[in-house]
């Protein structure tokens, strides 16, 4: 055993907490099954794809319009650990929100190494920034944006809630986002800084404290509904734990589930189906 470098963690075991890849090494099969389930959706729903919301290549988003306008709107950011995987991916989410009404927006970002943290959060604030200005185009509802993520997309979803949106772009609303679902997120990055992902990610401790959720101020009181597999690692429960702690601290609405039988990737599977638990908690908390 070496010395520990985060609480009692040496490096090998500190990685070994957030290698999901290792730890549950069927994820070969739900990166196949998201990829045939996505090209499906994208086949038999009505679609907008790669709509730019910025001059970055991967800024861009699908658009999957509800049956009838002004529809709330789910807006889905995928994971990937910040550095993998694309909105093509996750098409399939919208099969669990159109048979409610909801229109849904699948976005992409730029991806380490490429673009750091703080550049990646930024391309998913504009993305919300575009679709609060112009989502009325597509059916959508401006005034009920709701985010959703799993994973580092679930990051990024908290991260919305810490924008001050006015200092964003002084044409927006202080409550662009009306509700936020994390999918087995992270919300403190120094863990991430001292693991094997940062050869990836190159945060240094101030990039990581200032995009860490845990250490953030909220400005508006907006509901959470928070989601994390049974299965997951000590440090995914220690993290979400964490979060949801702070939501109730600050007096929030806070929806909080663990899945015992489910770890972190068949969760975010979940959502293709209309009926499944997870789909109807949040239309359920937002009342879309």
């Amino acid at each position: 055993m070496g010395l520990p470098i985060y609480l009692n963690y040496d490096q090998d075991e500190l990685d070994a907490q957030y290698n999901n890849r290792v730890r549950f090494p069927e994820y070969v099969e739900h990166f196949k099954n998201w990829r045939v389930w996505s090209d499906q959706a994208r086949n038999d729903l009505e679609v907008i794809l790669d709509v730019p919301f910025g001059d970055d290549p991967l800024e861009r988003l699908d658009i999957f319009p509800a049956a009838t306008a002004s529809a709330p709107i789910y807006v889905f950011i995928h994971g990937g650990y910040w550095y993998s995987l694309d909105k093509a991916d996750y098409s399939y989410v919208a099969r669990g929100f159109r048979p409610h009404g909801i229109m849904t927006v699948v976005i992409n970002h730029g991806l380490a190494p490429i673009c750091q943290m703080d550049e990646i959060v930024r391309h998913s604030r504009a993305a919300l920034a575009w679709l609060w200005r112009h989502a009325d185009h597509y059916g959508g509802d401006p005034n009920r944006i709701y985010v959703a993520g799993h994973s580092a997309g679930g990051h990024l979803a908290m991260m919305q809630l810490a924008t001050k949106w006015g200092e964003f772009d002084s044409t927006l609303p202080p409550d662009v986002v009306k509700g936020v679902c994390t999918i087995s997120g992270i919300f403190d990055l120094e863990p991430i800084r001292l693991s094997y992902l940062n050869e990836m990610l190159r945060l240094d401790i101030s990039e990581a404290s200032r995009n860490s959720p845990l250490s953030l101020n909220y400005p508006v009181n907006t509901p959470m509904t928070m989601v994390v597999g049974g299965q997951e690692s000590p440090e995914y429960q220690r993290q979400n734990e964490a979060m949801a702690a702070r939501w109730r601290a600050l007096g929030f609405p806070l929806k909080w589930e663990k899945k015992s039988e489910l770890n972190h990737f068949n969760l975010v599977n979940q959502l293709i189906d209309p009926r499944s638990d997870l789909v109807g908690s949040q239309v359920q908390s937002w009342a879309c």
